[in-house]
């Protein structure tokens, strides 16, 4: 089964920061409606962002929204997040992080341990905390790991990613091999997005690029695509990652499916991979839960 949106043939590769965000502006506004929810501006330590639901916050999801480091909101991705959090029943906290050109690499990464610091900092264990994301923030999560991993904090209890990009140096052969099938996404956006974001930083740098990295004394990871992004292989690389460090690890690759097919939740691939994803935050972020 193919997507349902289908990206315009004539459409030229961007050509600035706005033309770049315009371009996911119209990725985001395809999300549709979010959940009747609980959405309500809040602050973790020094970092705003929003709190998602009004369940127990003895458990939480502190989640990273996509948007190629340039672009996105909490506001935007409330329909993700929302479905996430009304799926697993977990409430979880949207991080307003520092976008680029304005704040380039690391900020978004620092933001991140900022934020996951303001919760430890409010008695919630490691252990009781789901790191997520998607796109941009699905690699953002692992990230985020990462360095609380190397700074010795308490490691979360699990770590998710939804089409994650995890590889700025787009070298994956999904690149390639899935530039027609594609119907979001393509090799200009996401360059001109690196470019904004890393200035001159390395593409592989562990930070910037996780699916490069050691996942050592990691959390359980799950980690979903669709077969027919550019993104498939970062999803791969992140799953091999862990493997090779011994970390339990789910790598989800849904056949005809496009890039955050979740946001089409009439389709019978979303509501699989959903109930799979929040039976994973629910388990996980359940460890040292009260």
């Amino acid at each position: 089964m193919m997507a349902l949106w289908s990206k315009d043939p004539a459409q030229k590769p961007p050509t600035g920061i706005e033309d770049l965000r315009a371009r996911y502006a119209a990725l985001f506004a395809r999300f549709g409606a979010a959940p009747l929810l609980d959405y309500a501006q809040g602050q973790l330590g020094p970092i705003p962002g929003e709190w998602v639901g009004a369940g127990d916050r003895a458990r939480t999801m502190l989640y990273f929204h996509g948007g190629g480091f340039v672009a996105g909101s909490p506001e935007t991705h409330r329909p993700l997040v929302g479905r996430l959090v009304e799926a697993s029943g977990v409430g979880a906290f949207s991080v307003k992080y520092r976008l680029a050109p304005e704040c380039f690499f690391p900020e978004a990464v620092r933001d991140g341990v900022d934020a996951y610091r303001g919760l430890l900092n409010k008695g919630v264990p490691g252990g009781a905390i789901v790191l997520a994301g998607d796109e941009a923030g699905g690699g953002l999560a692992f990230a985020v790991a990462l360095a609380v991993r190397n700074a010795g904090l308490e490691m979360p209890g699990g770590v998710v990613a939804l089409s994650p990009w995890a590889d700025l140096s787009l070298s994956g052969l999904s690149m390639l091999a899935n530039r027609k099938a594609d119907a979001q996404l393509d090799w200009d956006m996401l360059f001109l997005a690196a470019r904004n974001y890393l200035r001159k930083s390395n593409p592989c740098d562990a930070y910037a690029s996780p699916a490069w990295s050691s996942l050592a004394n990691f959390p359980p990871v799950m980690v979903h695509a669709g077969a027919n992004e550019i993104l498939r292989d970062d999803a791969s690389k992140l799953g091999d990652r862990a493997a090779d460090a011994n970390v339990p690890v789910s790598v989800e690759i849904y056949d005809g499916m496009g890039h955050l097919f979740q946001t089409e939740p009439g389709r019978s691939e979303a509501k699989v991979s959903l109930s799979r994803l929040a039976q994973f935050v629910r388990a996980k972020s359940a460890v040292l839960a009260a």
